[in-house]
């Protein structure tokens, strides 16, 4: 099992742990979970996804408190990009902010959006995220 998964699923266990209350007060005090909406110049779609491809394998490779950045577009318009973004707490999503490879990314892509939306997310089944994360080590 990857030293990430781990992370992932030992944050996760003691949320799970904590029952109710203490579920919630525990995400406030771990995770940080939100999703970026982005719109992207129509003329820089295949940079900014190699790009944003780039940042994501980089963050959730090299920074332990990463646990996800999953990048994804709408099927029918490339340039509408949302990415699923878990971090361990909120002292690893300001590491991740002054990391080499997210500082890149961003100087590398400013000019090729158009809008940037950030929207902070609150989990509602916190078990249910430990399962996903458990089937995905387990179809690998």
């Amino acid at each position: 099992m990857s030293r990430l998964l781990k992370t992932v699923l030992g944050v996760l266990a003691v949320m799970a742990m904590s029952g109710n209350r203490g579920e919630a007060l525990a995400q406030e005090d771990a995770l940080v979970v939100r999703i970026a909406e982005i719109e992207v110049d129509a003329r820089f779609v295949k940079e900014y996804a190699a790009a944003l491809t780039e940042e994501a394998d980089a963050s959730v490779r090299l920074e332990p408190g990463v646990i996800s950045i999953f990048p994804m577009h709408q099927k029918e318009r490339a340039t509408l990009i949302r990415i699923l973004e878990i971090y361990a707490d909120r002292a690893a999503y300001e590491s991740h902010l002054m990391s080499p490879h997210f500082l890149k990314y961003k100087a590398t892509t400013l000019k090729m959006v158009k809008s940037l939306r950030l929207v902070e997310m609150h989990a509602l089944d916190t078990n249910a995220m430990t399962q996903i994360f458990a089937k995905l080590s387990d179809s690998r």
